[in-house]
C-alpha cells in the first residue's frame, strides 16, 4: 500500500487524506494523551494523530483555554476540515461514478 493513493482501501474508508509512515509508536503516544484529550480522539470522526492533537491541545491550554473550550475548539477545527472533504469529493468524485 502507497501513500500516494488518494483512496486507499482499509479502515480509514474512502478518503482523500494522505497516509503517512510513522516513526513512533502511535499507540503509545495514544496512552500518554491527557485522559480528556484521548476520550475526544478515541471518537472523532477524521483519523488525527496523537501528536497533532497533543500540539493544538497545548496550544490552546497554553493559551489559558479550559479543557472544555480546547475540545469544543479541536470539534470546530475537526468540522471544518470535514467540509473542505466534502466539497473536494463533490468537486473531483472517483472516476467510474
Amino acid at each position: 500500500m502507497t501513500s500516494s493513493s488518494p483512496l486507499t482501501p482499509g479502515n480509514l474508508g474512502r478518503t482523500s487524506i494522505r497516509l503517512t509512515r510513522r516513526s513512533t509508536d502511535p499507540m503509545a503516544d495514544f496512552d500518554a494523551l491527557p485522559p480528556p484529550l484521548r476520550r475526544w480522539l478515541a471518537h472523532a470522526d477524521l483519523p488525527w494523530s496523537p501528536a497533532s492533537c497533543l500540539k493544538l491541545w497545548r496550544k490552546y491550554r497554553g493559551a489559558g483555554l479550559p479543557t472544555n473550550q480546547v475540545l469544543d475548539q479541536l470539534a470546530r477545527l475537526q468540522a471544518r476540515k470535514l467540509a473542505r472533504l466534502d466539497m473536494t469529493a463533490k468537486l473531483f468524485p472517483p472516476s467510474g461514478e
